[in-house]
């Protein structure tokens, strides 16, 4: 299933490696609360499908999901641990029919004119472009859509808090994600505080 709809209101989405699933909630409950409705738990550490579980348990109005999707059985976990997305850095057929087998919102990601075709094919007209800088940036997003003008894109992958504003005047992009926003060090720390203004930041992009 496409995800266009239900990211369509989040332009800027975290993008977390978490293993502190206590702390989960309380930084879930700090970006909603400065105005960023949407959430990116990766799945690279023991303590991501947990992290998700208690965001969607305990911040219901926060649209928590899972990245770094690598293989078909990572959908079922997602779904129940209330994951409402799912994003990964490439895609493949078997990903796209787990995708669609669990009726779950998923952004497939692709860097090629080639990959973007095949995945209109199988209806995605939203792909993750990652990893953004090292695959060209904006200048290769604009160039995907010349031909390819149906397509929105959701780069992630070397976005920082500067460039982020550029690619959000594109029209070619739907939101971009960005790891700037939980730099591990504040992480570690559990400094809300400077989360918090990283996150309003961000919002007012």
């Amino acid at each position: 299933m496409d995800a266009t709809e239900l990211l369509s209101g989040a332009r800027v989405v975290p993008v977390v490696v978490m293993d502190d699933p206590d702390f989960a909630v309380p930084l879930a409950e700090a970006f909603l609360e400065a105005g960023l409705g949407a959430i990116e738990i990766t799945l690279r550490t023991e303590a991501a499908l947990d992290c998700i579980k208690r965001i969607a348990t305990k911040v219901p109005d926060m649209i928590v999901g899972a990245g770094s999707i690598r293989d078909r059985g990572q959908f079922t976990q997602v779904r129940d641990a209330g994951g409402r997305f799912a994003v990964s850095p490439g895609h493949s057929n078997s990903l796209a029919v787990a995708a669609m087998d669990h009726r779950m919102p998923f952004v497939p990601g692709a860097v090629t004119a080639s990959e973007v075709i095949a995945l209109r094919e199988w209806g995605y007209t939203l792909v993750k472009f990652f990893p953004a800088e090292l695959a060209g940036g904006l200048k290769m997003i604009q160039a995907l859509s010349g031909p390819l003008p149906e397509a929105r894109f959701f780069p992630t992958g070397g976005i920082t808090a500067e460039s982020a504003k550029a690619y959000l005047a594109a029209p070619q992009v739907a939101c971009v994600g960005g790891s700037w926003l939980t730099p591990k060090d504040l992480l570690a720390n559990r400094d809300l505080d400077a989360l918090s203004a990283l996150a309003r930041e961000a919002a007012a992009l």
